[in-house]
């Protein structure tokens, strides 16, 4: 193909779905000879093919004030217009100057048109999409109607406008099947359904010994079992029922580790988690800051990979209470874990049916699913037999090749069979 590729979102930057889906939408047109690049409010990617623009990141002071301004509220003032239309200039600016300096064929506009974090952000990318008539794929993981912060607010105009915009030279993504029929239901628009995937064809690499104190390092002994809950501390993802399993286990082999940060919706969840574990008695390790998505040494520190942390798992528990799609759920298959799964919506409708062999609940947390945990992590030969079932249908569905096939649909859609 030998296209430049043109990532954008407000972050790629850490371990959240957008930034490891982005990059693995990278990996792929990569062995199609095309070049990525970056732009984003926050990066951690090579400085050489990526450009920073700190507006464009959710989190900045003036799109926090913007935010504040516009959402739970039916009014916005006429100085909020006018910092958004600052903004969105600034960034509009910003943007042009990335297509221009990377020659970018190709837009992949990550979310940042799908959930209105950044407004600005969102405006400035319609206006030069709409303007340049790049070709543009829009990856939409979560929808402003999919949460109930953004439902009352001062800015329908704007939303209307790019979340998502509706043009000719966009193309869209949606990555489970109700946002697929939700978009077409709210808004018209057609959308492709791209799940998130894993290089499944890859076998997993041995155990090396980098990773070999990881364990050591958590307070974990040879004996213990450790339960990795491998989400953001965010209170959709249902952390309290992990803590209320790990104290229905009632033994203290039993070792919880949360391997992502908090803060994206601010702290008073994580605050809440600490206090709720700490009455009843279960320690919850907390090991984000040694989490990277590279490994290295800091000051003599090191720092692990997600892959590192999830080699060294007893027990994956993912009890969110709502998911766009659920990467945590096939991290865990890939590296060959047994799942105890919150049936969200998702799950149910999109996963489930594919036949995988997990351990569930419905919202609430029975004695009989605490018994099955006990059991499959006592019996060696059932959890063998459960994670080789779960890989191989992983393998058909979540798959790189999955994801090839989408890509090049989509680009051949704009460029020709290629």
């Amino acid at each position: 193909m030998g296209l430049n590729v043109g990532f954008i979102s407000t972050r790629f930057s850490g371990l959240d779905g957008v930034s490891l889906e982005s990059a693995k939408w990278a990996q792929v047109l990569w062995d199609h000879e095309c070049v990525s690049y970056w732009f984003a409010g926050k990066l951690d990617r090579d400085k050489d093919v990526s450009m920073l623009a700190s507006e464009a990141a959710f989190d900045h002071p003036l799109i926090l004030k913007i935010n504040d301004a516009v959402f739970g509220k039916r009014t916005r003032s006429y100085e909020t217009t006018k910092l958004i239309h600052e903004v969105r200039s600034r960034l509009k600016k910003r943007l042009m100057k990335f297509i221009e300096k990377f020659s970018i064929d190709i837009i992949i506009a990550d979310n940042c048109l799908a959930i209105p974090m950044n407004i600005p952000l969102g405006l400035a990318l319609t206006e030069v999409i709409a303007e340049t008539g790049i070709p543009t794929i829009a990856h939409h993981h979560d929808f402003y109607w999919e949460r109930s912060r953004f439902l009352l607010n001062a800015v329908g105009d704007y939303i209307d406008m790019a979340f998502p915009a509706d043009l000719p030279n966009i193309q869209h993504a949606t990555i489970n099947g109700p946002a697929q029929q939700e978009l077409a239901f709210r808004k018209g628009i057609p959308s492709h359904l791209i799940p998130n995937v894993l290089d499944f064809e890859s076998p997993l690499p041995p155990e090396d010994d980098y990773m070999k104190d990881i364990r050591p390092n958590l307070g974990i002994g040879p004996d213990d079992l450790m339960i990795l809950q491998s989400t953001r501390v965010v209170p959709r993802k249902g952390i309290e029922h992990t803590i209320e399993l790990v104290r229905r286990l009632n033994d203290p082999r039993y070792k919880l580790v949360i391997s992502h940060e908090a803060g994206d919706e601010g702290t008073d969840y994580w605050e809440w988690l600490k206090k709720l574990a700490e009455t009843q008695g279960i320690d919850i390790i907390f090991f984000s800051h040694r989490v990277r998505r590279k490994r290295s040494v800091v000051n003599g520190v090191k720092n692990y990979t997600l892959s590192d942390i999830y080699r060294q798992a007893d027990l994956i528990t993912f009890p969110s209470l709502y998911e766009g799609f659920g990467n945590a759920f096939i991290e865990g298959i890939y590296f060959y874990k047994p799942i105890l799964i919150n049936r969200y919506s998702v799950y149910v409708t999109d996963i489930e049916p594919k036949g995988f062999k997990v351990l569930t609940m419905d919202q609430h947390l029975t004695d009989e699913t605490v018994r099955q945990v006990r059991e499959i992590l006592d019996n060696p030969q059932a959890r063998n037999e459960m994670v080789h079932h779960n890989f191989e249908i992983a393998k058909r569905y979540y798959s790189f090749t999955v994801l090839r096939r989408h890509l090049r649909y989509f680009i051949e859609n704009f460029f020709g069979v290629l």
